[in-house]
């Protein structure tokens, strides 16, 4: 659990705020298409997001998470997926149950709120925007503003910098082990949404401070640290 109570709350994007894989897998499988491969289907895509679009297609191309595709095919086919993709960035997406109404009380309680995602700027205003929670943030650090992206903790500390508050006085949220990882190196506790993309693994094996089933359960645990 936590241990006192932090000042501001740094939220992960994609798995933990937005259920962004149907349009994600819709863009990839058509992507498939357009190349003459097969699509893989909505089921295997939501086990390879995660850690940015570039690497979501490579592991479309190879079928495995690390794998590297050829660099011909790849430099074909990222470019498909790229205009789909931004044309499809919030037709099919949707915020999880209880994430509007959670984040609202969080800005109601005095935290100060930030999103901290690996996807690229282009993609991520437009998804908060027409998801109705662009507003909810004073800052939204995308995976194209910093150096490095999580699971290095630049993007956190970078965030803490904006908001103004010590990375040892943040909360970071997350859905995958990548948030564990740069919440720790960064300084700061982290909390575990249950559900969400972690490729398929159990987040409770990656130790966050806590894990929770809904955004919902925030607030209150907040209220009860010291």
């Amino acid at each position: 659990m936590l241990s006192a109570r932090p000042e501001a709350v740094i939220v992960d994007v994609d798995g933990t705020l937005v259920d962004s894989v149907p349009d994600l897998a819709w863009c990839v499988d058509e992507t498939m298409r357009r190349i003459g491969r097969e699509p893989w289907g909505e089921a295997r895509v939501r086990d390879w997001v995660g850690n940015g679009v570039e690497r979501l297609v490579k592991r479309a191309l190879t079928g495995s998470l690390e794998g590297e595709p050829d660099p011909a095919e790849f430099e074909r086919a990222y470019p498909v997926f790229l205009e789909l993709y931004a044309e499809n960035t919030s037709k099919r997406s949707r915020l999880y149950p209880g994430a509007a109404e959670a984040l609202a009380a969080l800005e109601r309680a005095g935290y100060r709120l930030a999103a901290v995602t690996n996807k690229a700027r282009r993609f991520t205003e437009p998804l908060l925007a027409d998801l109705g929670v662009r507003g909810r943030f004073a800052v939204v650090v995308c995976g194209d503003d910093c150096a490095r992206k999580k699971p290095d903790p630049e993007p956190l500390l970078c965030a803490a910098r904006a908001l103004g508050v010590e990375p040892g006085r943040c909360l970071m949220v997350g859905d995958s082990s990548n948030d564990v990882q740069a919440a720790r190196a960064a300084g700061m506790p982290v909390v575990c949404v249950s559900y969400g993309y972690n490729h398929g693994r159990d987040i409770r094996e990656a130790a966050p401070n806590a894990v929770v089933d809904s955004l919902l359960e925030l607030l209150p645990m907040l209220e009860q640290a010291a």
